[in-house]
């Protein structure tokens, strides 16, 4: 079973995504900070992690930065999922590293779309 990460500190956000990948059939665990992310990596590699980027303690993008330079941290695949939208934020997350940008709010179909863009589930 794919394995996925999600962090946000809002506890809805984490309870929405969860529901929508758990359907999927990923297997979930969360955290509500980048600090968290990172114990939680260190435990055991997710496949794919879906961040947030506006978080306290760590941000999403600290997170992503110090996810990439781990052991093992260049394999999961990183959908930010996030409000911010200027594109300079998407630029700076895709050159950190993340593999996709997904915009608040989201629904299923879009978290469908991206995880098949890149390769998570065959839709």
């Amino acid at each position: 079973m794919t394995t996925c990460l999600i962090v946000d500190d809002s506890r809805v956000v984490r309870k929405v995504a969860r529901r929508i990948l758990e359907d999927l059939n990923f297997a979930c665990r969360e955290a509500e900070d980048g600090v968290f992310a990172c114990k939680a990596c260190e435990e055991e590699m997710p496949d794919m992690i879906l961040l947030d980027w506006n978080m306290p303690n760590m941000s999403g993008i600290e997170f992503l930065e110090a996810l990439r330079k781990m052991p093992g941290g260049d394999t999961p695949k990183v959908v930010f999922c996030t409000t911010e939208n200027d594109m300079n934020y998407i630029q700076r997350a895709i050159q950190a590293g993340a593999n996709e940008y997904i915009m608040k709010p989201f629904d299923n179909e879009i978290i469908v779309s991206k995880l098949t863009q890149i390769g998570l589930i065959d839709y």
